[in-house]
């Protein structure tokens, strides 16, 4: 891992939800490249290891605590050993999310939608109240919460998905005003299309899957499709999707709160 030549976060600790995905590690690499220690939460007590032994080689302070957002007990004890660890957190990055089925409205199964919603709002309300709790008493913070621009343009065949990140900007919009006066920071962030990964695989397999008249019934063509609403014409990375993060983290967006930043490839 290469340091930068200064270190924007020496010093600080975030904590990511969804630590062992694609996103969260990436994010989790830059941040401790930019000198931050770093606390891990996820469900997958395997890939968190590994990414705690890749940190770990490269000298970086990092916790890792197994961790499912639905569970109110489970938040409280992650932010509580993670606090034991590192005394603070300067900065949570709350991006743990499912992205549902893929299934026309009037199709949509009650449970699936349940579970998206549990997840992806009432998760990111539940991370969010337990972090600004802890920024009060540390005199502020930074928590950028993961939308999508899903959450902007709501896409065919992910009712669920759409809702709940509409929802998470919302949130965001709200928690911005209310923890202001505390010196508490609330963005969003809404990714477009990024790839390549498990994500981008898992949706335009998905998508093709749905038969809808909207997409292909081959995933290859659906990429192609996909791609060719981008005025780019390519997938973000996994990078750019970090650098968002640190931007809304760092002191050069200090006065940016309940702003969306979408990540669009310039659609």
């Amino acid at each position: 891992m290469t340091a930068r030549a200064t270190y924007p976060f020496a010093g600080k600790t975030i904590l990511i939800t969804g630590g062992a995905g694609d996103i969260g590690q990436a994010t989790a690499r830059r941040f401790a490249a930019d000198g931050a220690a770093v606390v891990l939460l996820d469900l997958n007590e395997v890939k968190l290891a590994e990414v705690k032994c890749e940190l770990e080689a490269n000298q970086i302070p990092v916790a890792t605590f197994c961790c499912d957002v639905t569970s109110p007990l489970d938040v409280a004890n992650a932010f509580a050993g993670a606090i034991e660890r590192f005394k603070r957190l300067d900065y949570v990055f709350n991006n743990a999310g499912y992205q549902g089925l893929f299934v026309r409205t009037d199709e949509y199964p009650e449970d699936d939608f349940e579970k998206v919603i549990n997840i992806n709002v009432t998760g990111v309300y539940r991370v969010l109240k337990v972090a600004a709790q802890h920024m009060r008493t540390v005199g502020g913070g930074s928590i950028v919460n993961m939308a999508s621009y899903a959450g902007v343009i709501g896409p065919p065949n992910m009712l669920a998905y759409s809702a709940s990140k509409f929802a998470v900007i919302g949130i965001t919009k709200t928690a911005a005003k209310d923890l202001a006066p505390y010196q508490i920071r609330v963005n969003a962030l809404s990714p477009s299309l990024i790839g390549p990964g498990s994500l981008w695989t898992r949706q335009t397999k998905l998508q093709a899957g749905a038969q809808s008249q909207y997409y292909d019934t081959d995933p290859k063509v659906v990429e192609q499709q996909m791609l060719s609403s981008v005025p780019m014409r390519r997938l973000g990375s996994l990078a750019e999707v970090a650098n968002g993060v640190a931007f809304l983290m760092s002191d050069e967006a200090c006065y940016i709160t309940g702003f969306n930043l979408e990540i669009t490839g310039g659609q």
